[in-house]
């Protein structure tokens, strides 16, 4: 072995804390399909094996508009690349960058990853599976991983109701999906098309390959899946990609399992992440979300569906990247007699444009027993102002120099742009619990109510930190308490 090797390998060694593999770590890759576009500028190798990078469009700049028959404009995008394997063990990932390597993060942060660099080569130990981001020169043209544990059992071909998808190319549109019937998506499979199912149950969504929505016009896909009144679904693995609007939604609906699905190449109007509405026991944990519009979000919509409440949905170990809107929310819609126990825990948000964890009601829900816990918010020091596009052919004014710093917590109610009930509805008992804020900037929070009857009631604020600095007080949270706002405190124990 070369001198220069060994030493690039004892770097990598040394600044990850992590030995080096050994035979007994695994890692598996697939092919990629003929003429499937690749991501730009890098090659990949996990363990020594080439892993293909595919691209995906992303949006370039927080500039939207309230769509008015026609899509959005290329120029306001710009191609990244995304590469899927399964391992076991510690792997050892290294980059060959097309383009000079000024700077390189990789987030998220709490992964500890300080990759060695030697020109134009980045290296690093990943310790276990898990979606991260590689940004080599800045946030543009990012290179979104995603390892995943080794999959634990696919389907036989020939398992009665199942519609599978071998490595290759596919254009089967959209799917409907009836009771009892499965899709298996291989890895090394892209699949053209989309899924719905309608008073369905026992689904199964899975496998480790990409469904893609790019071929569909805006409001002709539906989203990459899109279930309305179902019970006991299972989607998993899977990579979804370029939906025509909501990425991943669920209307009312009871029993799913939502686990380690990567979202990326929202880029559309409207192209939200995962939407659970009037549904209950829901989980949704081990995910990848970068959304244009808002991430991880729970809503209640005037629909067949608005006499259901939102119960126990607990969203967990998921990491967001907001180009546009908000990271985790409840809201705006939020039409049902209640929405309660919902809960997100131990989650990245390596990049939001407006604010990280909200409540935007506009409704007649009761809205109470809500937790955000272990969060990390990561905020660079400079980041570009989101904005609304007035007119078609307008050019975004701001730039990534900008100083703009997103919100940290928002609980608000008022009549909103979506409001369809006539009344206003409470918030109660909402925890913020061990909220770490990573970032030169402190951003800001507000709590505010309707009116005497329709207001904020007992939020609690436990361990709060500003780069590891505990916070105690409004002032030093930059938190703005508005009018019907009562019982805020904040609290400090062991973590």
């Amino acid at each position: 072995m070369k001198r220069t090797a060994i030493v690039f390998l004892l770097c990598l060694g040394l600044a990850t804390g992590c030995a080096l593999f050994t035979s007994r770590n695994t890692v598996t890759v697939w092919p990629v399909p003929a003429d499937e576009a690749l991501g730009p500028d890098v090659r990949l190798t996990v363990n020594g094996q080439p892993v293909p990078v595919l691209a995906c469009r992303v949006s370039a700049m927080p500039f939207n508009q309230v769509w008015p028959g026609y899509q959005r404009p290329l120029d306001q995008t710009e191609l990244a690349g995304f590469a899927c394997w399964d391992m076991k063990g510690t792997v050892n990932v290294e980059i060959e960058s097309q383009r000079a390597v000024q700077s390189v993060i990789v987030r998220p942060a709490s992964l500890g990853i300080r990759p060695a660099i030697k020109g134009n080569r980045i290296a690093f130990s990943l310790v276990r599976p898990s979606p991260l981001i590689v940004e080599i020169n800045g946030k543009h043209h990012a290179l979104h991983l995603f390892a995943s544990a080794p999959e634990k059992e696919a389907p036989a071909i020939s398992a009665p109701g199942l519609r599978y998808f071998g490595p290759g190319v596919h254009r089967p549109g959209k799917m409907e999906l009836k009771s009892n019937e499965s899709v298996y998506i291989a890895g090394g499979a892209v699949v053209y098309g989309s899924i719905q199912a309608s008073n369905a149950t026992n689904l199964h969504i899975t496998g480790r390959g990409v469904l893609d929505v790019s071929q569909a016009e805006r409001g002709k896909g539906g989203g990459a899946i899109r279930l309305s009144g179902c019970s006991d679904v299972t989607v998993e693995g899977l990579v979804l990609r370029d939906p025509d609007v909501w990425c991943l939604s669920v209307f009312g609906c009871n029993r799913l399992a939502i686990s380690n699905v990567k979202l990326v190449g929202l880029w559309r109007y409207n192209a939200d992440g995962i939407d659970i509405c009037n549904s209950q026991d829901v989980t949704v944990r081990d995910c990848f979300v970068r959304s244009y519009d808002d991430a991880l979000v729970v809503k209640g919509l005037k629909s067949a569906y608005d006499k259901r409440p939102v119960r126990k949905v607990h969203f967990s170990r998921c990491v967001l990247w907001c180009d546009w809107g908000r990271a985790m929310e409840i809201g705006a819609e939020t039409c049902a007699p209640e929405i309660a126990d919902v809960a997100f825990k131990d989650c990245d948000v390596v990049r939001t444009t407006d604010i990280a964890m909200d409540i935007q009601h506009g409704d007649r829900a009761a809205i109470h027993d809500i937790r955000f816990e272990n969060i990390r918010v990561e905020i660079d020091a400079t980041n570009p102002r989101p904005r609304l596009q007035k007119t078609p052919g307008e050019i975004y004014p701001g730039n990534d120099q900008e100083t703009h710093c997103p919100a940290l917590m928002v609980l608000v109610i008022f009549k909103t742009f979506y409001s369809k009930d006539d009344t206003r509805g409470t918030i109660r008992n909402v925890l913020f619990k061990n909220i770490d804020v990573i970032s030169p900037l402190r951003p800001p929070s507000s709590f505010r109510g309707f009116d005497a009857d329709h207001g904020v009631d007992g939020v609690t604020i436990e361990n709060l930190r500003f780069n590891g600095q505990p916070v105690g007080a409004t002032a030093e949270a930059r938190l703005t308490l508005g009018k019907h706002v009562q019982n805020v405190r904040f609290a400090e124990s062991a973590r």
